[in-house]
């Protein structure tokens, strides 16, 4: 079978499907409610890595220690801590995070330089170094090639369920898996996305290329997603290459790399949307769709302010399609269009033709829609072929309550 022509089906598997890798997860008493927030991800041997980073002018310390060591190009680890954001904490937090790769380092016997770290949680107060250490000594003796899911759950923050996703493909007669797990809930918008994820493959690729394939898969998937508006200090997504399934490297251009680029997109992208529907308070899950724009930057800022109207997002809780709001954040998002030429959907529902609507009738079949657990929001410029879809959350009295009560 040509790599090209392949079936691509995503499971709930995570890291565990990946040969060569070991996880372990385990609580160290970073949380104040006893549950796991130590994270240790080990590649057998070395492997490529590739990462993007926030683009939050605020950048939390294992931000700032892992894009120097993203510069080597080789990964051995990666410590992630949730409880704790280590943001804001000034050369002391610097201090940390070194302080973390090295005793990661030093007890698996790997380069510093290939050790990275990530953190997750409140904002401006000191990591507790002492339960760090002894968590990473633990997590060290934990780990194994199925601990895939308590890694997933040891990173969860306000999530209310651990993300993983694994895609498998053939190339050269090889099993090929890629897959990962990630975090986020809350503090969630496009711009790399809030949020942690660690991906891995058994493939084998370059440094070059696997960064070439994430950026194009990260833009495609979690910057597609929005909850709140809010983009975090600490969003990290990494993704290391171990070529454990013993088939040739990738090389640009061929089938092999081409769906290899196709599941780690769908891999990126279900964990994304996994990101969304687990977003805090939401009970609804929307796609925006902008049809018919007169550019690809036009229709991703129509969509964009779309899916980040505070007014849009209410009106999917109130399951009531005031879709004036939705005329009224592609008014102002900069996108050129005549308002007059506008159609609207939920669904495959019309509720506005040439800008106007299309009586109660087709407001209240829209409304039943409104009614699911998922959706989409579809909106048609009429004035190019340019499109963009994002994915967005209802904002419920939920969200309010979380956020309120973070700290405490």
């Amino acid at each position: 079978m040509g790599a090209a022509r392949q079936s691509l089906r995503c499971t709930r598997a995570g890291l565990s499907a990946v040969a060569g890798v070991r996880a372990a997860g385990v609580a160290c008493g970073l949380k104040k409610n006893g549950r796991p927030d130590l994270a240790l991800v080990v590649a057998d041997r070395p492997a490529t890595v590739a990462a993007t980073f926030t683009l939050n002018r605020v950048q939390a310390a294992p931000i700032q220690v892992s894009k120097r060591h993203l510069r080597g190009g080789r990964f051995s680890a990666i410590v992630l801590n949730s409880g704790n954001a280590n943001a804001c904490t000034g050369p002391q937090g610097l201090r940390d995070a070194e302080a973390t790769v090295a005793e990661a380092a030093r007890i698996l016997g790997r380069p510093a330089g290939e050790v990275f770290v990530a953190s997750t949680g409140v904002i401006g107060r000191p990591l507790d170094m002492a339960a760090v250490r002894a968590g990473i000594r633990e997590a060290a003796r934990a780990l194994a090639p199925r601990g895939g899911g308590r890694a997933a759950r040891a990173i969860m923050t306000t999530d209310t369920m651990a993300k993983e996703a694994a895609v498998r493909f053939t190339a050269s007669g090889r099993r090929v898996t890629v897959a990962g797990m990630a975090k986020g809930s809350g503090m969630i918008a496009p711009h790399m996305a809030t949020m942690l994820a660690v991906v891995a493959t058994d493939a084998a690729v370059q440094p070059r290329l696997l960064q070439t394939a994430l950026r194009e898969a990260v833009a495609a998937s979690f910057n597609c997603v929005t909850v709140d508006g809010d983009t975090s200090t600490n969003d990290m997504v990494l993704c290391f290459a171990t070529g454990a399934a013993g088939a040739p490297p990738l090389a640009a251009g061929t089938r092999a790399f081409e769906t290899f680029r196709q599941a780690l997109r769908q891999v990126c992208l279900a964990l994304a949307k996994m990101i969304a529907r687990d977003g805090e308070g939401a009970t609804k899950l929307a796609e925006v769709r902008i049809q018919g724009a007169r550019s690809a930057r036009e229709a991703r800022r129509a969509a964009e302010t779309v899916a980040t109207s505070s007014l849009v997002k209410t009106t999917l809780f109130g399951e009531d399609i005031n879709w004036g709001r939705i005329m009224a954040a592609l008014g102002r998002s900069g996108a050129r269009f005549d308002p007059e030429r506008v159609d609207l959907w939920v669904d495959h529902v019309p509720v506005v033709r040439n800008g106007m609507s299309l009586g109660l009738r087709a407001e209240s079949a829209a409304n039943r829609r409104l009614r699911r657990r998922e959706f989409a929001l579809i909106a048609s410029l009429r004035v190019g072929r340019a499109e963009a879809r994002l994915w967005t959350t209802d904002l419920s009295e939920a969200y309010v309550r979380i956020n309120a009560g973070y700290r405490t």
